[in-house]
C-alpha cells in the first residue's frame, strides 16, 4: 500500500500565489517525515493528501481512509468516547504503553497539554487508519511521553506522514523526508540527519558549479571583449578611406587582406566567442542555489531597575484532586528559573497563578503553548495599527513579543 500525490497545486482564496506548486510525492508504507520551515505549506499538504482540503489541480490516489492528529491537542478526538468505553486488545495495550489512565477521557478539558497529546495518539492509533498525519506530535511534551509516543508511533504499519521539527523523532521513525520551500518538495532516503546531509552536500555542489559558472563567464567576456576589439581593427583594415592618397603601400596591405581573407578571420572568432558567452550565461542561469536567511533571534533588553520583581510566599494550589505545595521564592531582575516536571504536575498552573499575582506595575510577558484564535487575532490588529518603521522591527524578530505583551 502507498499514496500518490500527483502534480497537486493548491491556493487559498484569500492569497494571490499558490501554496502548493506541482507536488508529485509517493509515501509508502512506514513513516515519511514532512520539514521545512514555518508557513512554507507543510500542513496545507497533509491535510490535501489525507483528504481534508481538494487541490486546485492534481490527484491523490488511491483513497485511503486518513486520520489527521492536529498539533493542538485541546479539542477531544472525535472517537474519544469509543475509545474510553473499548476493553478490546488494541485499546488495553494503547492504554498501557501510552500510559493513559482510566478517567483521562472523562475529564480531557482538565488534562495538561502531554496528557492530552497521549490520549490524542492512542485514539488515532486504536481506529486503525490506513494513513495517519501527526502534526508536530512532541511539542509541549515531558521525555516519558515523548518515548511513549515514539515508540507506539514506531508500530504503525500504515502510511504515516510526520510534520515535526523533532529530529531525534524524524531519526527513528522515517525512512524517507519530504523537504519543502518555495511551495516545492525535494524527497530524499532516510531520517532528517540523513536527509539535510545529502541537501547540504548539494547545495554544496550548486555552490561549486556557480562560482565555476560565474568564473567562465568573466573569462569569457573579458576574451569576447579582445575579440570585438580585434574584428573591429580588422574591419577597418578593409577601408582606404582613412589613408593618404599618395599611401600605395597601405592601400596593398588593404588589398592584400581581402584578397587572402585574413580580415574576416578576427570577425569570426568573435562570433565564436560570442556564442560561448551565450552558453556560460545559459549555464549560470540553470544552476539553482537557494537563498537562506538563517540568524539568531535577537531582542533588545535591559534588567530591571528593581532588584527583586516578585516575593512569593508558600503557596497550595488545587491540581483536581491533590494539591500543589510550592515553597516561598523570589524572582530578581536578572533570574533565570528552570521550571520542570512530568506532564499533568502542575508547571502551567504555577506560572500563571505567579503571573497573576506580580505586581501590575512589573511588565510581564507569557507566552503559552499554543495561542489561542484570539490571542492570534489580537496580535494581527496590534501589528497593523503600529507604523510602517515598527512594523517592520516586528516582522523581522516575529510575532511573540507582540502576541501576549
Amino acid at each position: 500500500m502507498q499514496l500518490s500525490l500527483q502534480h497537486l497545486t493548491y491556493t487559498y482564496p484569500s492569497c494571490a500565489d499558490p501554496v502548493l506548486r506541482d507536488v508529485s510525492a509517493t509515501l509508502p508504507c512506514g513513516w515519511t517525515g514532512l520539514v521545512g520551515d514555518n508557513g512554507c505549506g507543510k500542513s496545507t499538504l497533509a491535510r490535501v493528501a489525507c483528504g481534508r482540503l481538494a487541490p486546485d489541480s492534481g490527484a491523490v490516489a488511491p483513497r485511503l481512509f486518513s486520520i489527521y492528529c492536529e498539533q493542538d491537542a485541546t479539542a477531544a478526538p472525535d472517537s474519544l468516547h469509543d475509545f474510553a468505553v473499548a476493553y478490546d486488545r488494541d485499546a488495553v495495550a494503547l492504554r498501557r504503553d501510552l500510559g493513559v489512565e482510566e478517567d483521562w477521557p472523562w475529564r480531557y478539558e482538565t488534562l495538561s497539554s502531554g496528557q492530552q497529546k497521549r490520549l490524542q495518539v492512542a485514539c488515532a492509533l486504536w481506529q486503525r487508519p490506513d494513513m495517519l498525519v501527526m502534526d508536530e506530535p512532541t511539542n509541549h511534551v515531558d521525555v516519558p511521553t515523548r518515548e511513549a509516543v515514539t515508540a507506539a508511533l514506531a508500530r504503525f504499519k500504515g502510511v504515516g506522514l510526520l510534520i515535526s521539527h523533532d529530529r531525534a523523532l524524524l531519526d527513528a521513525l522515517c525512512s524517507q523526508c519530504l523537504f519543502m520551500a518555495a511551495g516545492q518538495v525535494t524527497a530524499r532516503p532516510g531520517g532528517y540527519s540523513q536527509g539535510r546531509g545529502q541537501e547540504q552536500l548539494e547545495r554544496e555542489t550548486a555552490v561549486r558549479r556557480r562560482d565555476q559558472a560565474k568564473r567562465e563567464r568573466k573569462r569569457l567576456a573579458g576574451e569576447a571583449q579582445r575579440r570585438r576589439e580585434e574584428a573591429s581593427r580588422a574591419a577597418g583594415m578593409r577601408s582606404c578611406r582613412n589613408l593618404d592618397p599618395k599611401d600605395h603601400s597601405g592601400k596593398a596591405r588593404v588589398k592584400l587582406a581581402v584578397y587572402t581573407g585574413k580580415d574576416g578571420v578576427a570577425g569570426k572568432l568573435s562570433s565564436r566567442m560570442e556564442g560561448r558567452l551565450s552558453r556560460a550565461e545559459e549555464t549560470l542561469a540553470s544552476v539553482k542555489v537557494e537563498k537562506r536567511y538563517d540568524g539568531d533571534l535577537w531582542m533588545r533588553a535591559e534588567p530591571s531597575a528593581r532588584k527583586v520583581l516578585h516575593r512569593q510566599p508558600e503557596l497550595t494550589l488545587a491540581l483536581g484532586e491533590r494539591r500543589l505545595l510550592v515553597p516561598p521564592f523570589s524572582v530578581g531582575n536578572a533570574d533565570h528559573i528552570a521550571l520542570t516536571g512530568p506532564n499533568g504536575a502542575g508547571k502551567t498552573t504555577l506560572v500563571s497563578e505567579v503571573a497573576r499575582r506580580i505586581d501590575p506595575t512589573v511588565r510581564v510577558l507569557v507566552i503559552p503553548p499554543e495561542p489561542t484564535a484570539e490571542q492570534c487575532r489580537d496580535a494581527l490588529s496590534r501589528l497593523a495599527s503600529l507604523d510602517s518603521r515598527s512594523r517592520g522591527r516586528v516582522l523581522a524578530v516575529g510575532f511573540l513579543p507582540l502576541l501576549f505583551r
